[in-house]
């Protein structure tokens, strides 16, 4: 008998048989009564938590989903730079993808999936350009690389690897150090700001929390979601 008559084939894993329940944070629970008065206040309460969670890797990643022509939507995963009474900062290349679907719709969705504590945060608003002097502040911030990259990157757009790295090496000579590296003019900051903001905690059972503040056009109000 050969030696593969006795090997039985490795099924692929079955997504509908995986189940994992959710315990509840073990600390506060999430309440009407325990919930932040701002959602600024509450998301900042939370995002310190996940920072402090050594599970999760980068919890200032956000998945930031667009609208493009003909109605059909993109989804990516970016990094926040920035929060505060205004709403939620971004930044990337204005010919990017995603920047060109703002230019024509708006409205768009970001989720901070912290799996690791049970909890994701989803936002939903409008976003639009920060000041220019707010994008040069930051990317003066980021390591030389980091901006060198800004400029040789033609993000969104087909390309080889090798186009790349020439690119990179433009970059690099075109700005040699010690000189410093300016802000690209077609790169830069968007603010997101909120109309609705969800906490969603899990709970056992799949009875998981999910509190929303809504801006009606007047005041905030909470709501709260079913499961």
């Amino acid at each position: 008998m050969a030696e593969n008559d006795h090997m039985v084939e490795a099924q692929p894993p079955d997504p509908a048989r995986m189940r994992r329940d959710y315990p509840g944070w073990p600390g506060e629970p999430l309440t009407e009564q325990t919930l932040g008065a701002t959602w600024l206040e509450q998301f900042q309460r939370w995002f310190a938590e996940a920072v402090a969670a050594p599970e999760i890797v980068e919890p200032n990643a956000m998945v930031v989903a667009t609208v493009g022509r003909q109605s059909v939507p993109s989804a990516r995963t970016v990094l926040l730079k920035a929060v505060d009474d205004r709403g939620f900062v971004f930044y990337t290349n204005y010919e990017s993808r995603k920047a060109t679907e703002i230019g024509m719709n708006p409205e768009v969705c970001l989720v901070f999936p912290w799996h690791a504590i049970s909890r994701q945060v989803i936002v939903g608003g409008t976003a639009e350009r920060v000041a220019r002097s707010e994008t040069e502040a930051y990317f003066a911030t980021r390591p030389r690389s980091s901006q060198l990259g800004a400029w040789a990157s033609p993000q969104s757009r087909v390309v080889t690897r090798a186009e790349l790295e020439a690119a990179l090496a433009d970059a690099a000579a075109r700005f040699p150090e010690p000189e410093p590296v300016p802000a690209p003019p077609h790169w830069g900051g968007l603010l997101v700001r909120p109309r609705t903001v969800e906490f969603w905690q899990g709970r056992p059972g799949r009875l998981h929390d999910r509190l929303r503040f809504r801006d009606t056009g007047q005041a905030w109000i909470v709501e709260r979601l079913a499961p």
